[in-house]
C-alpha cells in the first residue's frame, strides 16, 4: 500500500502574523496600541468626571469626603436632595427649568428659520454681494462672542427688552457659525445638476428650496439642533447679564445663584440663614441640567447618520 504523506502545518512566523495584522487592521501594532492608549486616556480624562457627577447625588454630604470618589451611595439621598431643591425659594428651580425649556425652544426655532434659508441662499442663489456676505459671515464667526455683548446690550436696552425673555431669545437668531455651516453643507451635498435641472423645469428659487433644499437639510438640521441647543441650553453669560429678575433666570444661571446664596460650594456664615443646599444637591441639579444635552446628542447623532447615507441623486 502506498503511504499517504501528511502535510505538516506551516511553521509559526512572526512575519506572517504581522502581515495578517496589517491586512485586517490597516495599522502596524505599535501605531494601533498608541492610538488605543490615546483613546483610553481621553476616555478617562473626560469620562471619569462625568461618571463622578452622576454618582455624587447618591451620597450624603459627609460621604463625599468619607467614601471613595466613585463609590455608589444610596438612592434615598437622591430623593432627599430633590426635596431640598424643591423647598428652595418656593420651588423656583421648576420655574428656572421651564424658562430654559421655552427660551431654548423659541430661540432654536428662530435660529433654524433664519440660518437654513440663509445658508441655502448663499450656496445656490446668485445674488449681488454674495461674496461680501460670505466674508462678513466668516469674520463674524471668528469674532469672540464676548465682544458683541456690549453693543447687543445697548441695542436691547434701546428696544426696552432688557430683563425680558426676548433679551435671550432674539440674539439666538444671530448665528454666523450656523449660517456658514449650512452654506458649506449645501455646497457639498446639493449638486449643481439638480439646481440646473430644476431651473430648466421652471422652478423658482423658493420652490426649489421647499422641494429640494429642505428634504436634503435633514443632517445639517440635526447637527444644528445639537450644537445650537447645547450652546443655548448651557448659555450663562448672556442670561446672567440680560436677565435681572430671579423669576426669569435659566437653570445654568440658577445653579450659580443657588451656589452663591446657600454656600453649598463655598460655605459662609451669612448663607446659613436661608435654605441650606448641600453639595450633593448641587450635583443633582447639575445632572438635571446635563441630561437634556445628552438626550439631544443621542437623537441628533442617529438622524445625522441616517441622513448622511442618503444621496441627493439616485445611485450616489
Amino acid at each position: 500500500m502506498a503511504q499517504v504523506s501528511q502535510i505538516s502545518p506551516p511553521a509559526f512566523s512572526l512575519k506572517r502574523v504581522y502581515t495578517n495584522w496589517r491586512y485586517r487592521v490597516g495599522l502596524d501594532p505599535v501605531s494601533y496600541l498608541f492610538r488605543l492608549a490615546i483613546l483610553v486616556l481621553l476616555l478617562l480624562y473626560f469620562g471619569v468626571p462625568v461618571l463622578w457627577l452622576f454618582i455624587t447625588p447618591t451620597k450624603a454630604h459627609k460621604q463625599l469626603t468619607e467614601l471613595p470618589p466613585l463609590a455608589f451611595g444610596n438612592l434615598q439621598n437622591v430623593v432627599d436632595s430633590w426635596h431640598r431643591l424643591m423647598n428652595y425659594n418656593n420651588g423656583i428651580v421648576m420655574t428656572w427649568a421651564w424658562n430654559s425649556v421655552w427660551y431654548v425652544a423659541f430661540a432654536l426655532t428662530l435660529c433654524l428659520v433664519i440660518t437654513i434659508p440663509a445658508g441655502y441662499l448663499l450656496a445656490n442663489v446668485n445674488i449681488r454681494g454674495r461674496k461680501l456676505l460670505l466674508w462678513a459671515t466668516l469674520i463674524l464667526m471668528l469674532l469672540p462672542s464676548d465682544a458683541a455683548v456690549l453693543p447687543m446690550y445697548m441695542e436691547l436696552y434701546l428696544l426696552r427688552l432688557i430683563n425680558s425673555p426676548w433679551a435671550v431669545i432674539l440674539p439666538a437668531g444671530f448665528a454666523p457659525f450656523a449660517v456658514y455651516l449650512t452654506y458649506t453643507y449645501y455646497k457639498t451635498v446639493m449638486p449643481r445638476d439638480i439646481v440646473d435641472a430644476a431651473k430648466v423645469d421652471g422652478c423658482s428659487d423658493l420652490t426649489m428650496f421647499w422641494h429640494i433644499g429642505l428634504p436634503l437639510a435633514q443632517s445639517v438640521i440635526a447637527m444644528l439642533l445639537f450644537t445650537q441647543f447645547a450652546a443655548l441650553w448651557n448659555g450663562f453669560f448672556a442670561a446672567s447679564i440680560f436677565l435681572e429678575s430671579d423669576r426669569l433666570k435659566t437653570l445654568p444661571v440658577g445653579i450659580w445663584v443657588m451656589a452663591q446664596q446657600t454656600g453649598a460650594l463655598n460655605p459662609n456664615p451669612s448663607a446659613y440663614g436661608k435654605v441650606l443646599l448641600l453639595r450633593p444637591d448641587m450635583a443633582t441639579i447639575s445632572v438635571i441640567t446635563v441630561l437634556p444635552v445628552i438626550i439631544i446628542f443621542l437623537l441628533s447623532q442617529r438622524f445625522i447618520v441616517r441622513a448622511a447615507t442618503a444621496g441627493a441623486i439616485q445611485g450616489e
